[in-house]
């Protein structure tokens, strides 16, 4: 019996396809579908030396690169957005489960760890980190592979009075960080990064390039602050800049409970949110020796002589003076809120890497009235009992309030006084990490009288899978509207319909993925 040729050429690439190792066959097919040929230096599989390298290049969370952990089939580095074109086309038909990743910062290893299904690849961006910076425009485009930090020195190269309100840590990854909110030290002026978005590229789940226009308005919707890698793999943002004045202002005062932290801090909650919206004050509490220490760290964006009006008028407990305050570009502001020395150059935003790399648990909160003083007391005895804790107070107020709850998938808005990030952080690997894990959850569940409810709000980009977990791909729209909820309020039923059109199957999917409704 002869076959067509059509059919003999059907019955090659289905054997080639059983036969052939993963990586072998994911390659066959890249080159199949992509415009540009793939190299395979574009590869690493865990028999490479590489490997270890390159999985934890972008990767924060040292509990996640644990031994003991799942490890991708091999890591793919697209090097042309065609190659990311072609990985999802070939993903879905070879039945491959796919991660993707642009930053790597994600607190519980999601776009490089896969808990609830093996085997599994991973799609790193970091070689699509192009931005095109427009200042006529008062617009950037910039790559998902992209750190936050290089978008800021790079709108800096062009203007000393542009700027881009997103987040505070510059080794975050435009793609995931945006997806979730993206919030930071000029959100009380702007507003979130994602609230600044204006246009986007992404591939959807038949491997199309789509922009806003193309893919309509209910996904542009659902990818500012619907959180990461359900929809489909994002390639760039087209963002808007905003106004900076060429001076800024920059401070930090730490108290000691010796020194009135508890009341002190008592008063920063009932005057953050409604501070000049120029100014931002984010508190931090850690443990001193046999002491909790709190640290008031700002953003003004103006001079000092105007910051201690406005701190005089507000905030005269605080006890700012002249010499606290340094004036400087929006640029080097940056560089101070990341925590840099005084003398570090810019240039440093374009080494794209996180110096931080700890086994951490983190979690969330946010908060709609003052915590009471004899609770933060309790607070502080719970910090004292633990090796290296770190909590981190966000004010909102101004411009979080003014924008509904409904306008991006990002609800926190108006009524949140501050959000809350919890941390405990530890360097003996897997040994204590229970111990470590069980204080953090005693001290949420101690906080919970103190904090939103119904839902217990958290915040998408400090994601907990204390709070919920999907099961694979058929996990009940029940199921995950208990964590759901908590991330997106109301915005999670209009997140589930976008995904029930545009991934019906749910091919994008992890173990925090919006679900798709089934089909009746």
């Amino acid at each position: 019996m002869k076959f067509p040729i059509v059919s003999l050429l059907i019955l090659l690439s289905a054997s080639w396809t059983i036969s052939l190792p993963t990586q072998e066959s994911f390659l066959h097919c890249l080159n199949t579908n992509s415009q540009i040929s793939v190299p395979l230096s574009a590869f690493c599989s865990p028999n490479n030396s590489s490997f270890s390298s390159i999985l934890q290049s972008s990767a924060q969370n040292l509990r996640y690169l644990e031994p003991s952990k799942p490890k991708p089939e091999f890591i793919f580095t697209p090097l042309y957005e065609s190659h990311v074109q072609a990985a999802v086309i070939c993903s879905r038909e070879l039945g491959i489960h796919m991660r993707v990743r642009s930053g790597g910062h994600d607190y519980e290893g999601l776009s490089y760890v896969s808990e609830i299904e093996t085997p599994f690849i991973v799609v790193d961006l970091a070689k699509l980190r192009s931005i095109s910076v427009d200042i006529p425009d008062n617009s950037a485009w910039i790559q998902a592979g992209a750190t936050i930090g290089e978008v800021y020195y790079r709108i800096s190269e062009k203007s000393n009075i542009h700027g881009f309100p997103a987040g505070l840590c510059p080794s975050l990854g435009v793609g995931g960080h945006i997806t979730g909110g993206a919030y930071g030290s000029m959100m009380r002026k702007y507003g979130l990064g994602a609230d600044n978005v204006i246009d986007g590229r992404i591939i959807d789940v038949n491997g199309k390039i789509l922009d806003r226009a193309a893919m309509g308005e209910d996904l542009f919707w659902a990818i500012r602050g619907g959180g990461g890698a359900s929809f489909g793999v994002i390639l760039s943002w087209k963002i808007k800049l905003v106004p900076v004045p060429p001076i800024v202002t920059v401070f930090t005062v730490t108290k000691s409970l010796e020194e009135g932290a508890t009341k002190t801090l008592y008063r920063w909650q009932q005057v953050a949110d409604k501070l000049d919206e120029n100014l931002f004050i984010r508190g931090t509490v850690k443990k001193g020796q046999r002491t909790v220490t709190t640290s008031y760290n700002a953003l003004f964006l103006g001079g000092a002589d105007r910051l201690l009006q406005v701190m005089q008028q507000s905030f005269p407990e605080l006890g700012l003076t002249r010499k606290d305050c340094i004036e400087t570009s929006w640029i080097k502001s940056v560089l101070y809120i990341g925590g840099y020395p005084s003398n570090t150059p810019p240039e440093v935003l374009l080494q794209g890497k996180s110096t931080f790399k700890n086994y951490f648990k983190a979690k969330s909160d946010f908060v709609k009235q003052p915590i009471p003083e004899t609770a933060l007391e309790g607070l502080w005895t719970r910090l004292l009992q633990e090796d290296s804790p770190l909590m981190i107070w966000n004010p909102y107020g101004g411009m979080m309030s003014k924008i509904s709850e409904s306008e991006i998938p990002f609800p926190h808005r108006k009524g949140t006084l501050f959000k809350i990030q919890y941390v405990s952080l530890w360097e003996d690997g897997e040994k204590n990490a229970a111990r470590h894990m069980d204080w953090i959850r005693k001290l949420y569940n101690y906080m919970a009288p103190y904090v939103s409810q119904f839902p217990r709000e958290a915040y998408v980009n400090y994601r907990d899978l204390d709070l919920g977990m999907n099961k694979k791909s058929n996990t009940s729209f029940v199921e995950a509207s208990a964590w759901g909820a908590k991330y997106f309020k109301d915005n999670f039923n209009r997140l589930v319909r976008v995904k029930t059109k545009v991934d019906p199957d749910n091919f994008f999917r992890h173990e925090q993925s919006i679900p798709p409704l089934p089909v009746k």
